[in-house]
């Protein structure tokens, strides 16, 4: 596995935790101390501000699961992809987008820029 693939699983697994606890775990494991998450709707900095952010988006979509769509595409410190939010129930994908990261020098991200194509209507 390429530090790139490592960096995206950590992240959907950020993104997709079970229990409070497991989330706390998997941000730090994803995400470096000043690390970012910027979206259209969630500007977040650290691991309190990207922890709330997901907790935020998990009580939004209760039941929905995060994910990847196609093949990362990797080059330096710098990684996009794509991603479906799918209801694990009836597999239905209200939302879709891409991020972009920036890895830190020790592995984990220090940056994402989120992209959204795809949102359910208000």
């Amino acid at each position: 596995m390429t530090l790139h693939q490592d960096a995206v699983e950590r992240y959907f697994a950020a993104w997709n935790a079970a229990t409070p606890e497991d989330l706390v775990k998997a941000v730090a494991s994803a995400f470096s101390e000043d690390g970012t998450y910027t979206d259209p709707l969630v500007d977040a900095r650290g691991h309190v501000g990207i922890t709330a952010a997901i907790t935020g988006a998990h009580q939004q979509f209760p039941g929905f699961r995060f994910q990847l769509t196609g093949t990362p595409d990797a080059h330096h410190d710098l990684v996009r992809f794509t991603w479906d939010l799918v209801s694990t129930a009836d597999g239905s994908s209200p939302a879709a987008g891409f991020d972009v990261i920036t890895l830190a020098e020790d592995g984990r991200i220090s940056s994402v820029a989120g992209f959204l194509d795809r949102l359910p209507e208000a």
